[in-house]
């Protein structure tokens, strides 16, 4: 194909992009822009249109697909893109590495550590650092590698670590020379160092290559961009052309070290950088498009762009208020039935929650609707080890002789009670109880002891399912005050196993906390009896089984569950997005840039959807084994309300057209937070908002029944409580 051909079907902002030469480019991609397309055509263009050597460009990207479907497309347009080094960041540093091994000081024939490697050679380096914590050390010696921290930096504040953290890194790094591998941070960070320390690398890389480009660059940490700096030669005076491609807007990975600032500083770092906004997009119809801009417009850390459809207008996004999430599941599980009946596939919905918990309860509905769904990007929420961790001691507590709940149970966390140890309770409690087995088997010190606490906390749990203990006394039984989560709340903590999963959560960026809290949370319609414990079990038990069923069914034709990190690069014909509550989305303890990043995420969650948009926001939530009063998402007062078609009781806190803005006033007395006043006593924001003269004005509503309005700049006898 000649370029040409190829040019002719670019709209004027890509064509820009694609024939651009001389000092570095940053093009602004916005989502649905056609990047890819950009970026695989600047490539065949240079090497055909402007004789480029293809062995000298070097285009870097992210995950592996989209490595791979750049090559792809950049050699249908141009057959010698195949020579170009086109490639993950991590596999160009493999690549790197295993041609200057000498200089980082590796093996010629290393492998790459994972983090299981790097968890047990912490443990050899360090023989006196317990289990639980060589995972901890592990996971933060792999955050100082992507902010390229090594053990002789002198701060080591940014990734939060102790005063033994220094020496820790220092005695896994001999260890890990010793062996001559490497692990996963060094494919970044040892070919930064190698070219910083080395003249005679560095100049057989700038002689190399001419080109450099980084595809989704909003992605990249400090360490991709310390090694940007260093292959192109900045710094140097050399003239390498590079290009990076992104969007500051969809920079949604702090939490895996993504630095949104790399874009934002992209010009200051490298000068006469030319920037090109592709703002025309092909997804999304306008009025999807023009929620997403008013959103996401009130961030200060943008460098700016307004997306314009090329699909035109399109129906209106809905925001639907709803009582509470049973009502949001049902709601959902219409639209999409009501949409089937007219012939739509399941294929073209999905829906859109801030964390995988929050799946629990669509499953439950989808399942008993016969409505096929996928689970994005995680286990269905049965399948998941801590649901299953828990779900195995109810069912022991319900039926000790349960050998497959006590051998899951018995021994985690690790108590010294080993498989030898268990077959031997096992082979004495069989069709009895396991309990018995546990009392009358002979083991060592170690295994009784871990044997003595399972069996106690065992009864101790059993107990707290007496069915009406004060009966015969007529007393009135105050077991019943309670519903079946703070059983379950109870056995999470108290087995260990909420500690154990915690400690997981931080070392992988899981949310095994929030599953068990929304498994407490399905428990809370059940009295604290073993009657309601068996109740819930059976209720569990009938979803596992159409759980089951729903797997046997081949067909493709099936609703979307995904959480909104899950989403990038996807799209959809139509997208719910739920949870639109403070607390929710954004979470109660963003502010700052971490509220910025929430604000992005809800940005790309909206541009994901093609032809239809829908926002749920519930009145009443069941968090933590209770239910709560919510408030709208302050993300939904930033749009304004002619953007959307409102149903539903719309609440006085709903107040669109306000910003969640970043007023200091307006953050610190935020729609949610819990007050007390002098005369009025403890109350609730209800809303908030500026008023003509600028000042930021709340209504609280007070425990009393009385709602009253107050300007907290200048209020001594309203003050914030304290929630925790």
């Amino acid at each position: 194909m000649s370029p040409d051909e190829y040019l002719s079907v670019l709209n004027p902002q890509q064509e820009e992009a694609v024939v651009h030469e001389g000092g570095s480019l940053l093009i602004l991609a916005g989502a649905g822009s056609g990047k890819t397309r950009v970026i695989t055509t600047k490539i065949a263009y240079m090497i055909s249109h402007l004789h480029l050597d293809p062995y000298s460009i070097l285009a870097v990207t992210f995950t592996k697909k989209a490595a791979n479907e750049m090559k792809e497309r950049a050699v249908l347009l141009e057959p010698k893109s195949a020579y170009a080094q086109i490639r993950t960041f991590h596999s160009f540093g493999a690549y790197f590495l295993r041609k200057y091994y000498m200089e980082a000081g590796v093996d010629k024939n290393f492998t790459v550590y994972d983090d299981d490697d790097m968890v047990n050679l912490v443990s050899k380096a360090i023989p006196t650092l317990p289990k639980k914590e060589c995972s901890f050390v592990a996971h933060k010696i792999s955050l100082a590698k992507d902010y390229c921290l090594t053990p002789d930096s002198s701060d080591f504040s940014q990734i939060g670590c102790t005063e033994e953290f220094a020496d820790q890194y220092a005695a896994y790094e001999k260890r890990l020379r010793e062996t001559g591998n490497v692990d996963f941070g060094d494919l970044i960070l040892l070919p930064y160092l190698v070219l910083k320390n080395s003249a005679l690398v560095k100049n057989e890389i700038h002689s190399r290559y001419r080109v450099i480009m980084v595809d989704e660059y909003q992605d990249s940490n400090v360490a991709q961009f310390l090694l940007l700096q260093q292959l192109s030669g900045v710094e140097d005076g050399v003239e390498t052309y590079v290009c990076v491609v992104g969007d500051d807007d969809q920079s949604i990975y702090k939490f895996r070290g993504a630095e949104v600032k790399n874009i934002l500083n992209f010009q200051n770092c490298f000068p006469d950088t030319k920037l090109v906004r592709l703002e025309t997009n092909y997804r999304s119809s306008s009025q999807i498009l023009a929620c997403a801009d008013s959103v996401v417009k009130n961030n200060a850390g943008r460098l700016g762009k307004t997306l314009v459809s090329a699909r035109g207008n399109g129906k209106k996004p809905v925001l639907a208020f709803l009582e509470n999430q049973d009502e949001e599941c049902e709601f959902c599980s219409q639209l999409i039935e009501n949409a089937h009946k007219k012939g739509v596939p399941y294929s073209d919905w999905a829906i859109l929650y801030r964390t995988n918990a929050q799946s629990m309860g669509f499953e439950s509905v989808f399942l008993r609707k016969k409505i096929p769904y996928t689970v994005v990007g995680t286990l269905k929420f049965y399948e998941r080890e801590e649901v299953k961790d828990i779900l195995a001691w109810l069912s022991f507590v319900a039926n000790p002789k349960d050998e497959i709940a006590f051998r899951r149970i018995v021994n985690k966390p690790a108590r010294g009670i080993g498989n030898t140890s268990q077959e031997k309770i096992v082979e004495c409690g069989r069709g009895r109880s396991m309990l018995d087995g546990c009392r009358e088997i002979k083991l060592s010190k170690k295994a009784s002891e871990g044997v003595q606490f399972f069996v106690s906390l065992s009864v101790e749990l059993d107990s707290m399912l007496n069915e009406n203990p004060d009966a015969e006394s007529g007393k009135k039984s105050k077991s019943k005050k309670k519903s079946l989560s703070d059983f379950v709340s109870a056995v999470s903590a108290k087995s260990g196993l909420e500690d154990y999963h915690r400690s997981q959560d931080e070392i992988a960026g899981t949310q095994k906390i929030s599953n068990l809290q929304e498994l407490a949370n399905a428990a809370s319609l059940y009295p604290c009896t073993k009657a309601g414990l068996l109740d819930f079990l059976d209720h569990i038990e009938l979803d596992r089984t159409l759980e089951n069923e729903s797997e046997q069914d081949d067909s493709k034709d099936r609703v979307t569950m995904i959480t909104l990190h899950n989403t990038k690069g996807l799209e959809f014909s139509r997208v719910i997005i739920t949870g639109m509550e403070h607390g929710v989305f954004p979470r109660e303890d963003k502010a700052g840039d971490e509220l910025e990043e929430e604000r992005r995420l809800f940005y790309v969650g909206i541009t994901r959807a093609k032809d239809e948009l829908y926002f749920t926001s519930c009145g009443m939530r069941r968090m933590y084994g209770q239910t709560k009063f919510m408030y709208p998402s302050p993300f939904l007062n930033e749009i304004d309300s002619s953007l959307m078609k409102v149903i539903g009781d719309t609440p006085p806190s709903y107040e669109p057209g306000l910003s969640a803005g970043e007023d200091p006033v307006a953050k610190k007395w935020h729609v949610g937070a819990q007050v007390y006043h002098d005369d009025y006593g403890y109350g609730v924001i209800a809303s908030g908002k500026m008023n003509d003269e600028g000042e930021y004005v709340i209504s609280v509503n007070f425990e009393t029944g009385g709602t009253k309005r107050f300007l907290p700049k200048y209020q001594k006898s309203l003050v914030l409580e304290d929630c925790e």
